[in-house]
């Protein structure tokens, strides 16, 4: 099928003119690929990660440590899709730009985009080895953002966050939800 501009085309969900490097806190959801659940389970409202899913925790928390102008604060990776929070530091412009290990930095250093794709790189590259599989998507395109803008959403940010694998059997994000 042609791609026709007129009706295929995607916007960026980004806030116009706003500074993804500069310091403050991001809530991030990143979502897998068609929504599969590959990274585990949910029983009795606990996460139960799978192989793929400590892929994802490892490299979350290995994400703070590559790149020391951030700090990562509440996460938490669900059967299919992953929230947490990067705080960027003020420090951020001052220190210098080391990318995981696969991933070619082609992004504006230092913003939370090149943290994302950063992580979903490396991400993607070691559960495709893992499994075999080259080149086969793990996340979707693009990732949710929302800039925290003071204590009190970042404690709301945090609580849903952690509460999030109680509520899966009502979270849109679980597949059984879908034909509903």
């Amino acid at each position: 099928m042609a791609i026709n501009p007129k009706f295929h085309h995607r916007g960026s969900i980004r806030l116009r003119e706003y500074d993804y490097s500069q310091p403050g806190g991001y809530f991030v959801t990143l979502c897998t690929h068609r929504r599969e659940c590959i990274l585990g389970d949910i029983a009795d409202g606990n996460v139960q990660l799978n192989q793929f899913g400590e892929i994802v925790k490892e490299e979350w928390l290995r994400t703070e440590q590559i790149r020391p102008e951030i700090t990562m604060d509440e996460f938490m990776v669900m059967p299919n899709h992953m929230h947490g929070i990067i705080m960027i530091r003020n420090d951020a412009h001052n220190k210098s730009v080391r990318a995981h290990r696969c991933a070619p930095l082609r992004r504006e250093p230092k913003t939370l985009g090149s943290i994302i794709a950063g992580f979903k790189s490396v991400v993607t590259h070691r559960i495709n080895l893992l499994r075999k599989t080259p080149l086969t998507p793990i996340w979707q395109r693009n990732y949710y953002e929302h800039v925290i803008r003071d204590e009190e959403n970042l404690n709301r940010i945090r609580q849903y966050i952690i509460g999030n694998p109680v509520k899966w059997d009502e979270d849109e994000e679980n597949p059984q939800n879908w034909k509903k």
